[in-house]
């Protein structure tokens, strides 16, 4: 039975999945929110440490702006009015990204989340946002040069948004498409990958719970026999 400390999501397919509904993509974004609580609730009833959710890269800024006007204000709203949520459910925020393209409002929303929850410890959401794994490597390796540091794995990994973050042991991607899009490269060398047809919104507990019992019986050698 392999332990699973740490689990990462893309949570693709709400786009898809407001349009097929009402024509609205932005519907979609909202009700993957739902779908969010829902998957926190199981993940620490299933008492599972870490939990990391892709949730606007570095190449979303592509997308029209009334979009991505509406998914930081959906975020906005969600910090603000779970926070309290999350203090008394042990959860610790953690922001992984670049913050510094965002509104000073929504970077003083995050700093207030983060310093809350800061000393919870049941579970850490870590939120990719304006997230991209390449620019994240680029980062730590100037980090490194601007420090004279060697780089090798140990500094390297200390150097990324994720330090003392455990590498996810398994990735679920739904929406029924099968690309890493610019995601945790570095920490998922040993990542076991499951691709979901379901779009986000879709996704339940009974079908993280299948993907995390499936994990479980599944032998990883990590190179070895």
């Amino acid at each position: 039975m392999n332990p699973i400390k740490h689990v990462a999501i893309i949570m693709d397919g709400n786009g898809r999945w407001g349009i097929q509904k009402k024509g609205s993509r932005n519907l979609g974004h909202k009700a993957g929110l739902n779908t969010v609580e829902k998957i926190i609730e199981q993940t620490i009833d299933c008492k599972i440490k870490y939990l990391t959710l892709y949730t606007f890269s570095t190449e979303n800024w592509k997308r029209p702006q009334k979009e991505i006007s509406f998914l930081f204000n959906l975020l906005e709203v969600f910090l603000l009015n779970k926070l309290d949520a999350l203090i008394k459910n042990g959860i610790k925020l953690k922001i992984i990204g670049n913050k510094k393209k965002f509104s000073k409002k929504l970077q003083n929303i995050i700093k207030n989340s983060e310093k809350k929850t800061s000393n919870n410890n049941k579970l850490q959401i870590n939120l990719a946002l304006n997230y991209g794994a390449k620019d994240e490597i680029i980062q730590a390796v100037k980090k490194l040069n601007k420090s004279s540091q060697k780089i090798n794995e140990k500094n390297l990994n200390e150097s990324l948004f994720t330090r003392g973050v455990p590498d996810p042991d398994l990735l679920i991607r739904t929406g029924n498409t099968q690309r890493l899009s610019n995601f945790l490269l570095w920490q998922m060398a040993y990542t076991e990958i499951f691709f979901e047809k379901k779009l986000w919104p879709d996704f339940k507990k009974k079908d993280y719970k299948k993907i995390l019992d499936k994990f479980k019986s599944i032998k990883i050698n990590f190179g070895g026999i």
